[in-house]
């Protein structure tokens, strides 16, 4: 006899939210299982922060089902948010307190013990390597550590499904990888993690499965190893040069059948398989004093086919 199925964390059907004459969401299905790190992928206006909000129990939905850790949102907001960590993208901590004071009086808008809030803090503050600050004031904090202190501040209620919009932008190398080793630190704590982001190699390290929007509607979701062969191959080449120039290089190749695109003066190739025409257009290209790169597929592909749009900070 089989057992019961396992709730997701999240689970939509047919979820729509209207603002007015605009369908922000049209109509979407998605589900996030327990301990999954799933990530929204989407250009400015593709419905991102609207499914966002919705998830969180602070936009009701127009249209659809939404349950969010088994619950309905609309009717059990406040029980929602109380097993929520959010980390928005913009800097919401409080200048007036120190680092621990942030925790501090943050972790007390959840239903926990004062004594349990203040261990939490102590121990996230180490968590997030940030315990030489811990009696600085914001204003005394980089960048890099005034994300980490948002994610930190995000853990302090112990929450089942933490929301990070954005964690790393703006954040230089060193302090983006710092955060994403924490992230995959809390993995294997069983946290369930939903991600927008709009960096593609980010996306790529850190989500199990993910999806693309635009204009409210899913694009596509899967694994995003799975989605860049699907959608684009497994080898790009991208030649930069004059039209005429073009033409000499690409001459009896044959390359009508394989996925290409042009942008200003440089054409891109999607090959599915390691091609031996990809050394000719190298070998070629060199002849000619033309640039050629050839590389990895990634995500950014996947997303600019998809969308047809550049990313948008």
């Amino acid at each position: 006899m089989s057992g019961a199925a396992v709730e997701a964390a999240v689970e939509a059907t047919a979820l729509g939210k209207r603002y007015g004459e605009l369908e922000a969401v049209a109509g979407i299905d998605f589900r996030i299982e327990r301990g999954e790190y799933f990530g929204f992928l989407g250009p400015n206006g593709a419905g991102k922060t609207s499914t966002l909000r919705m998830v969180q129990a602070v936009s009701a939905p127009s249209a659809g089902r939404l349950r969010v850790l088994g619950l309905d949102p609309v009717r059990d907001g406040k029980r929602v948010r109380a097993r929520l960590g959010v980390c928005a993208q913009d800097d919401t901590l409080d200048p007036d307190l120190r680092v621990l004071d942030n925790l501090r009086v943050y972790g007390r808008y959840f239903p926990q013990d004062a004594r349990v809030t203040a261990e939490r803090a102590e121990q996230l503050i180490q968590f997030l390597a940030l315990g030489e600050k811990r009696m600085k004031k914001i204003q005394e904090l980089s960048g890099g550590m005034k994300r980490r202190l948002m994610v930190a501040r995000a853990l302090i209620n112990d929450p089942e499904l933490l929301v990070l919009d954005e964690p790393t932008t703006g954040l230089d190398p060193q302090a983006r990888h710092l955060i994403w080793q924490k992230l995959r630190e809390l993995r294997a704590r069983g946290v369930t993690l939903l991600l927008t982001t709009h960096y593609m190699d980010e996306a790529e390290r850190l989500c199990d499965r993910l999806m693309i929007m635009d204009r409210g509607k899913i694009l596509a979701e899967g694994a995003p190893r799975a989605l860049i062969e699907t959608h684009v191959g497994r080898e790009v080449v991208e030649l930069e040069s004059e039209a005429v120039v073009e033409q000499r290089i690409v001459e009896g190749l044959e390359l009508a059948r394989v996925p290409s695109e042009k942008r200003a003066d440089v054409r891109t190739w999607f090959f599915r398989e390691r091609d031996a025409r990809v050394e000719l257009l190298v070998e070629r290209a060199r002849e000619h004093g033309a640039r050629c790169l050839v590389r990895n597929a990634t995500l950014e592909d996947v997303f600019l086919k998809l969308t047809g749009r550049e990313l948008e900070e």
